[in-house]
């Protein structure tokens, strides 16, 4: 089984920084590409930013200036760096990522975390 494990969420005035991590676990070949969802409360769910395995960046226009998205191999992470919160950034946030595993069809197939909130007060 695969598991994603997030964690860094939290409670921040408006203006501060958070860091999201995400941990990809279990028995798998590869995490493709990887990223991060987030949905406020009545709000349908928004792709924050991802992340492909050659490093390249998607980003929300509401992200573009504000986050970054990186991500290690190695460790099998991906990390979201949230700078210059604002309270609409509040939501819970949901990291995803795309792998493949031994006892798929061989292509990568969609994880997801728990979800993690990020409340930002004004």
């Amino acid at each position: 089984q695969v598991q994603l494990v997030e964690s860094g969420g939290g409670l921040v005035e408006a203006g501060g920084s958070l860091k999201l991590s995400c941990a990809a676990s279990g028995n798998f070949y590869a995490v493709y590409t990887a990223g991060w969802y987030r949905q406020a409360p009545g709000k349908q769910r928004e792709l924050v930013a991802s992340i492909r395995r050659d490093g390249s960046t998607n980003y929300a226009d509401s992200a573009i200036g504000r986050f970054i998205i990186s991500r290690d191999n190695a460790d099998n992470t991906v990390s979201l760096q949230m700078n210059d919160l604002k309270p609409q950034d509040t939501a819970v946030y949901s990291c995803y990522a795309d792998i493949t595993t031994p006892y798929g069809l061989g292509s990568p197939e969609k994880y997801w975390g728990q979800g993690i909130q990020v409340t930002v007060s004004s």
